[in-house]
Parts: structure tokens; C-alpha cells; sequence
């Protein structure tokens, strides 16, 4: 007897100004989940918040078309037929949502409302890690080195008690948007202002000398998540890891392993397994570290959806960890499953 396919919702697009590439990651897992065990709806949402529904051979998941179908409901409206009732349909969605309106908790809190399995992070993970004030705070609460920084927030005076140079960044936001490099009181008034443009709390943050290094985490708590082999960022010429170099063709190089010795290495992957576990995430995420030159390893941030194509920073270092790009969804989904069912017998 033929197995029956599992029904998988793609949701992409989104409200914030990753967009685009959230698209190009939908796509990218659209193409790799083998059509014979899985039956997949795209849902695209727009710009305006708007969702989008199609299936079939006639997804929404490409440049500017998301916009371009007849859009469905706008939630929370309900609806008997449409984007809700179809997610209602479906076995697993698959959140390819980055930054805000899809990253940090609020269409988790949906996908749970409607008792949905869905890949990654829960509410409270997903949200806590979005905010990077927070994330840091908790962070430090568990033992866990991450950078000095300073929160400004409405109201607040626009100073910097960190010293030179420092970042200024949006606490929660993704993919460098907003984000300035300062090396005086005179640029901190404008990044400052740049920040706010994209989030009412602005972060000013040490500037940590060292190597850039990421790690991938998969899994639930039990058994115990799995990292990847960690990835050296070369930003091959820029300044820091900006927008253009994490996106740009040619903006960076990622080397795996860096060269560390191996007891960092190790190190690196166990604070990622514990920065995973002290946020409460499952599924996936990516840590980001900054390694001294003294060999301290120090946690940047965590993203709970990291960028998604097959070339992306997440898929390469399990591809180089031995879990290619397929079977790591198909891993991601049996997660999804697992969680739901396990959560199912709670007594709320």
C-alpha cells in the first residue's frame, strides 16, 4: 500500500522588510520536497498583510505574483473557504516567514490557535528570540557569554555608555536592516533615528573583535538537539556581515570548519545546543557567534527561521555536517509532528 502524502502548507512572504527573501527561501524548499510524499499548498502573504492561496502546478511563491492573485480573507476574519480552512486542512505547516509578523511568535500564536503542527520555534521562543535585548538577558541569566549592550527605548536619552566603535541596531529585526556602525557621539544621533525607523526599542551594542562564526541546531528537547559544524563568515572586503554581503551574489564565503582548534569548535557547537535549550526552541535555528582572539565564544544572536535556500548559511553547514538539504526537511517535518502529538495530550 502507497504511504498517503503528507499535506504541507508553505507559508512566505510576509509583512517585514525580509520580504523578498523569505520567497526566495520558500522556493527553495519548494523544489526540494519530493512530490511523492508530500502534497505542499503555497500561502503567500503580502506586504499588506493580505494571505494568498494557491496549489497545484500555480504557486504564488515567485517574484511579484503574491500580490497579483485575488487575495484571500484578511485574518482574523474567518472564513469556511480559503487560506484558513486550508490551513486547518493540512498536516505541517512550514513557517518560511523571517523578521517580524512571522519569525516572532505571531503566526506561531496563530498556527497553535488553530491546532496546527508547524516547523520551529513555539511563541515564547520565537518571540524571545526576535528581541535581541531580551534574548541577551536570558542569555546572561543562563550562564551563556553574549555582548555588552545598551537599551534605548521611547522617552529614553539617546547616549552610549558602551563606548567606540559600536553598533546601533533595531532590537527586533533581521538581515541587518537598520543597522549602522558608529564611532561617535556625532553619528549616534542619525543611527539611532535609522534604527527607529524599524522598531520603537533600539539596541547600541558592543563591537566584538574577533572571528564571526555560526552554527546550525536541530531537534526537540528529547533526545537532546544536534549542531552542525560551525561555519567561518567572510565578508570578503566589507566592513561587517551587512545586508549586501549576506545577500549580494559574492558578498560573502563561508568556510567550514573555521580554523579554530578543535576544543572551540566544540565549544562553539555546545553553546549553541545550550542557547537553544535556555530559549526553549525546537525545530531549527541558527546561532550566531563572535570567537575572541583569546578563544572566548561569545553568542550574538539566535534566529529561529534563518535564511532557507539550499545555498543559505543553515543548509550549508548541515550539508557539510552530513544531513543534505531534503533529508533536513524531511527531518524538520517529522519534528513538527513530534511536538504536536507530544503536546496533544497536555491538559489545558
Amino acid at each position: 500500500m502507497t504511504a498517503r502524502r503528507l499535506r504541507v502548507a508553505l507559508l512566505a512572504g510576509g509583512r517585514s522588510s525580509e520580504h523578498d527573501v523569505s520567497l526566495a527561501s520558500a522556493r527553495s524548499v519548494l523544489e526540494a520536497l519530493d512530490p511523492a510524499r508530500y502534497d505542499v499548498v503555497g500561502v503567500a502573504i503580502g506586504r499588506d498583510g493580505r494571505w494568498a492561496l494557491q496549489s497545484g502546478d500555480e504557486h504564488v511563491l515567485v517574484p511579484g505574483t503574491d500580490t497579483e492573485v485575488s487575495p484571500a480573507e484578511t485574518l482574523p476574519v474567518p472564513a469556511e473557504v480559503g487560506t484558513l480552512a486550508a490551513l486547518g486542512a493540512v498536516d505541517v505547516v512550514l513557517p518560511i516567514l523571517h523578521g517580524p509578523f512571522g519569525e516572532d511568535g505571531t503566526v506561531q500564536g496563530l498556527l497553535e490557535l488553530a491546532d496546527v503542527p508547524y516547523i520551529g520555534a513555539g511563541v515564547a521562543a520565537s518571540a524571545l528570540a526576535m528581541d535581541k535585548d531580551l534574548f541577551k538577558k536570558v542569555m546572561r541569566d543562563s550562564g551563556i557569554p553574549v555582548a555588552r549592550h545598551h537599551t534605548i527605548r521611547r522617552g529614553d536619552a539617546v547616549d552610549n555608555p558602551i563606548g567606540y566603535p559600536a553598533f546601533v541596531k533595531p532590537a527586533r529585526l533581521g538581515s541587518s536592516v537598520g543597522i549602522s556602525k558608529v564611532h561617535d557621539d556625532a553619528e549616534l544621533e542619525a543611527a539611532v533615528a535609522l534604527a527607529r525607523r524599524h522598531d520603537e526599542k533600539v539596541l547600541v551594542e558592543e563591537l566584538v573583535s574577533g572571528m564571526e562564526v555560526e552554527c546550525g541546531v536541530l531537534g526537540n528537547r528529547l533526545p537532546p538537539p544536534i549542531a552542525s559544524l560551525p561555519g567561518r563568515i567572510d565578508t570578503l572586503g566589507h566592513d561587517w556581515y551587512d545586508y549586501a554581503s549576506k545577500y549580494d551574489e559574492g558578498g560573502m564565503e563561508l568556510v567550514i570548519p573555521p580554523e579554530l582548534p578543535q576544543r572551540t569548535i566544540e565549544l562553539v557547537q555546545q553553546r549553541a545546543v545550550d542557547a537553544f535549550v535556555a530559549s526553549e526552541c525546537e525545530g531549527m535555528a541558527r546561532v550566531d557567534f563572535f570567537v575572541r582572539d583569546d578563544g572566548e565564544v561569545v553568542v550574538n544572536e539566535l534566529n529561529t527561521i534563518p535564511g532557507f535556500t539550499a545555498t543559505s548559511v543553515y543548509a550549508k553547514l548541515f550539508q557539510a555536517s552530513g544531513i543534505a538539504y531534503a533529508e533536513l526537511l524531511d527531518r524538520l517535518i517529522e519534528l513538527a509532528l513530534e511536538r504536536h502529538e507530544r503536546r496533544s495530550h497536555l491538559e489545558f
